[in-house]
């Protein structure tokens, strides 16, 4: 059973950081991509940052670059998204993502809320 288990979020005020987990099982863990995406109210989910393999190529989103980083432990099949210099504007559902051209799967969320 595939299951990708995100924790992490909360209320952070701005400038405030936050690390997201993503623990995932029940699939080949390293040979998929992982990602963050997220999902604002009223608005579309977009990718925040994603993490390839086995070229590990890192890519993320113009908003987050310089504040945002992912990363990936194999050995723990954990994908980790730390959040720094957290803004408003960050406020969102973060859900974690894997695939590969043949599978597509995503966690069930972690809200993160930034706000004085």
């Amino acid at each position: 059973q595939v299951q990708l288990a995100e924790s992490g979020g909360g209320l952070v005020q701005p400038g405030g950081s936050l690390r997201l987990s993503c623990a995932a099982s029940g699939f080949a863990f390293s040979t998929h991509i992982m990602s963050w995406y997220r999902q604002a109210p009223g608005k579309e989910r977009e990718l925040v940052a994603a993490f390839t393999t086995p070229s590990s190529t890192i890519t993320y989103a113009d908003s987050v670059k310089g504040r945002f980083t992912i990363s990936r432990d194999n050995a723990k099949n954990t994908v980790y998204l730390q959040m720094n210099g957290l803004q408003p504007e960050d406020t969102a559902v973060y859900y974690c993502h894997a695939n590969t051209r043949w599978t597509d799967y995503w966690g069930q969320g972690t809200q993160v809320t930034v706000s004085s």
